[in-house]
């Protein structure tokens, strides 16, 4: 009989410590979500030591002090556009450490090999600017994405529109069905405009975050609408065609260039290929071109002909729809 009463408790006791547990680890996911969700929105405040605001906090990294060192500069904003557009979780000043130390590490490993002085200071810049330009080729491929899937999106607001949804529940529905980065993109205008920033305000914000036509035609559009008044499902309808049809000219567009695009691949790198080939076929010769003040001319006025001729061929090759 003892015994069944001592297993009573103990059972009635583990029942009850493991829901008080569940009730703990439910209240942190919750507050963990709503944090995610208020890390994006609002405007950076200082507060005290201890004091809670549903406003957006500055991060300040690993290390505070160049955080707000390089926030006091110039480049500090722009870094932190640059980032929010790249979909990188990583802060201004651990880009400038990491192009500090990717800078070393390039002039290091460059200066085993090549004993010319300007080739050290030029693999220095280089490598000073990986990490920007890591980040600008992840904005540009993530705002590619956006780009093909902004058709759908607006597709599914005008369908929640006609299901009778206002346009504010249109985007939380949207934002939950689309990926990443529509979805999150328009997360962040429904949770901008949930804590009280205007629905015109937010749009505005994903414009700037967003730095495409169709965007800005978008954002427009959902203006003039609530000034003026019209059919807003009908025009989403209108706008999704628009941004299919230019996707098809696009792709013919780069179908017609794709010949000039290679060409200009295939001249860019031939001087290299044949200044590798010819260091193991000849390197008595190759050597001269590093040791003759003549040569070293030589191989400057060929990186700032080859830089000139790249962007050249960009520029010709690149068609604007």
């Amino acid at each position: 009989m003892l015994a069944s009463i001592v297993v009573f408790f103990l059972g009635s006791g583990a029942v009850v410590a493991a829901f008080k547990l569940w009730e703990r680890v439910a209240a942190r996911i919750a507050e963990r979500r709503l944090k995610d969700r208020l890390r994006d929105v609002g405007q950076t405040v200082a507060t005290e030591p201890g004091e809670t605001t549903v406003l957006k906090q500055t991060n300040e990294g690993p290390l505070p002090a160049i955080e707000r060192a390089v926030g006091h500069t110039p480049l500090g904003p722009r870094l932190t556009r640059l980032i929010e557009q790249s979909g990188v979780h990583t802060t201004p000043g651990v880009i400038v450490l990491a192009s500090f130390a990717s800078a070393f590490v390039v002039s290091f490993i460059t200066g085993r090999f090549v004993h010319v002085p300007f080739v050290g200071w030029a693999a220095s810049g280089a490598g000073f600017s990986l990490p920007t330009v890591f980040l600008m080729r992840k904005r540009t491929l993530r705002i590619r994405r956006f780009e093909e899937q902004f058709p759908e999106a607006l597709d599914l607001l005008s369908r929640a529109m006609r299901a009778g949804h206002a346009l504010q529940t249109a985007l939380g529905t949207a934002a939950d069905e689309l990926e990443e980065p529509v979805g999150v993109e328009l997360k962040k205008v429904f949770d901008q405009q949930n804590f009280g920033l205007p629905l015109n305000d937010a749009l505005k914000e994903l414009a700037e975050r967003i730095p495409l036509v169709d965007v800005k035609f978008f954002v427009t559009a959902i203006a003039i609408q609530r000034e003026s008044g019209g059919n807003l499902a009908e025009i989403l309808d209108n706008l999704a065609h628009v941004v299919r049809e230019r996707f098809k000219v696009l792709r013919q567009v780069r179908t017609h260039t794709a010949h000039g695009r290679f060409t200009g691949f295939v001249l860019l790198a031939l001087p290299a290929a044949l200044a590798v080939g010819l260091s193991f076929v000849a390197p008595d010769m190759m050597d001269l071109l590093f040791k003759e003040p003549m040569g070293k001319m030589m191989i400057a006025g060929a990186i700032v002909a080859q830089t000139i001729g790249f962007f050249w061929i960009r520029k010709v090759i690149k068609i604007e729809v």
